[in-house]
């Protein structure tokens, strides 16, 4: 009988260690976090370029259309075409066109964006190029991809590091002023403190047309 009860207590032991040392998580918290534990930044970067944002840049608005636009119906302009990940008065475009270079300055290229109407004056980086503009633009990104907010700001930094690496070098040693380009580019724009007399461009594609 004593020998039984020895077994006995052992054994409820036994189970009760082993209860308190198993714990159960649903399989999607599990497989979520594995996966951004496994997300590799520089690699999502370039994936993100060659197979999302490139793919997309036939869907950018004409930047002359989008002036346009903003000068008739504001309100319809950002609604409809503008971007951002939260609330607030910032919003993003990606725009596309085509124009005549009229300076080429340090830190960026001044072009002469040619409408049926009127002409525009804008800005193309090609110095500092940083912040979330290309990123936030392409509407490509799901915030809920990534644990953190310091790896999603990474992807930024990412995107612009292919461009100061990849799209600009070329472009500066042989740009020129009274060269016409075609571009494809972020820009930035502030509803309630709307000024179209000083947009700045984050290229994305450049091409100097012959």
């Amino acid at each position: 009988m004593k020998k039984f009860l020895k077994y006995l207590l052992a054994l409820i032991a036994f189970l009760f260690i082993g209860y308190h040392s198993v714990y159960f998580k649903k399989l999607t918290e599990v497989s979520a976090r594995t996966s951004t534990e496994k997300i590799n930044i520089s690699q999502y970067t370039r994936t993100f370029w060659n197979k999302k944002l490139l793919p997309s840049l036939n869907k950018a608005l004409s930047l002359n259309e989008l002036i346009a636009l903003l000068k008739t119906d504001p309100e319809k302009a950002f609604s409809t075409y503008g971007k951002a990940l939260g609330i607030g008065d910032l919003k993003y475009f990606m725009v596309k066109g085509v124009g005549k270079v009229m300076k080429v300055n340090e830190n960026e290229v001044a072009l002469l964006s040619t409408a049926t109407t009127e002409n525009l004056v804008v800005n193309i980086a090609t110095e500092y190029v940083y912040g979330n503009a290309v990123r936030d633009a392409s509407g490509l990104i799901n915030t809920n991809d990534f644990d953190n907010t310091s790896d999603f700001n990474e992807i930024s930094a990412g995107i612009n590091q292919i461009i100061r690496d990849e799209v600009l070098p070329d472009f500066k040693k042989r740009i020129a002023s009274g060269d016409r380009i075609e571009f494809v580019g972020a820009i930035e724009l502030n509803k309630k403190f709307l000024n179209l007399s000083d947009i700045e461009i984050t290229p994305v594609q450049l091409k100097i047309l012959k």
